[in-house]
């Protein structure tokens, strides 16, 4: 059985990273190489010939194809084989893989699991970044452990007011109860945090121009396996929420594409979007810098964490208290789509 849910879109890469060059990237311990057809359709294959297991994405593109960099093998861009050297002949099982691919909202999403449930309509919604009344910032981390510590370090936000002080932490985040839901019909996981009159971090005074005392909401939705999103409102204390419930004030949103590459190797790809200061490039520059800061943060505690984990007995017992209920759902959705 394999260690991650398989029938579900995971993001591959950002659109802006497969070319016509060959791109090799392993996603839920699949080898897989990304490139572009000449009319601009993302392809990804297995990223193993079928004659001597050599990686493909250390050959060349001829025309939509890939040739083998080690015996000439030739696959096209369905998988199938169409050149050996020294025969006529082409082996009617020389093909490898091809994996179904939804390029959208400056992702390309993959699906690693059976190829013939590919539903694009089951991509995560992740439109604001590719909307022109939001404005994007993105970059990918690569992350030397396992994704589920990112999910549960994503899952309870209080630890912004020790991790990410002086960035995105305040003193109230923790000390505000929050609310969890789960939805087993929808498989999301949704957990809000409203807070009132809280002092501004760098993060929103900095790009906002709000200065204490501010309204904060945090409204997370993790829609299981690898997909987490952060809305979250600012404004002036008091400012009046308008009919829809979240009007007033500026709004961002973090997003967070979790890949797992191997068991304990995972690709974070993440956006911050907003709805405030479209054409305003140093806004953008300060989200960029200041989420890279909350980011590496984040990457320098869990890979030592992840060091504790993979060294401790098995067994070994963890203590869970209230602020841990958006991760235990999480976890236990998990399991149950794993299965």
């Amino acid at each position: 059985m394999s260690a991650f849910p398989q029938n579900y879109w995971y993001v591959a890469a950002w659109s802006k990273e497969v070319s016509r060059k060959l791109l090799s990237r392993t996603i839920c311990g699949e080898p897989v190489v990304f490139y572009r057809t000449r009319d601009g359709r993302p392809v990804a294959l297995a990223d193993r010939c079928v004659h001597r297991r050599y990686p493909l994405s250390l050959g060349q593109l001829q025309d939509d194809s890939i040739e083998c960099g080690y015996h000439g093998f030739v696959f096209d861009c369905s998988g199938t084989c169409t050149f050996v050297p020294g025969q006529d002949r082409v082996p009617r099982t020389a093909r490898v893989p091809r994996y179904q691919l939804v390029e959208r909202d400056k992702w390309i999403w993959i699906w690693i699991g059976d190829q013939d449930k590919a539903d694009p309509d089951l991509v995560p919604d992740a439109h604001w970044l590719d909307d022109p009344e939001w404005a994007s910032v993105e970059d990918m981390a690569y992350s030397p452990f396992r994704y589920s510590l990112l999910m549960d370090n994503l899952m309870d936000l209080s630890h912004e007011t020790y991790l990410h002080a002086g960035l995105i932490g305040t003193p109230e985040i923790a000390r505000t109860p929050f609310t969890t839901h789960v939805d087993d019909e929808r498989n999301r996981v949704t957990f809000s945090r409203h807070m009132e009159a809280v002092e501004c971090p760098p993060f929103y005074e900095k790009t906002t121009g709000f200065t204490t005392p501010i309204d904060r909401w945090q409204d997370v939705e993790f829609q299981p396996p690898a997909f987490w999103v952060n809305n979250v409102r600012v404004a002036p204390h008091g400012t009046p929420v308008g009919p829809n419930g979240d009007e007033g004030g500026a709004h961002v949103k973090i997003l967070h594409g979790l890949t797992p590459e191997t068991e304990n190797t995972t690709w974070d790809f993440w956006a911050v979007v907003r709805d405030f200061a479209l054409d305003d490039d140093s806004v953008g520059q300060s989200l960029l810098t200041m989420n890279q800061e909350v980011v590496q943060q984040d990457l320098d505690a869990l890979t030592v964490l992840e060091k504790v984990v993979a060294s401790e007995p098995p067994g070994t017992q963890e203590l869970s208290v209230a602020i841990d209920a958006g991760g235990l759902a999480a976890r236990e959705m998990l399991r149950k789509i794993t299965r």
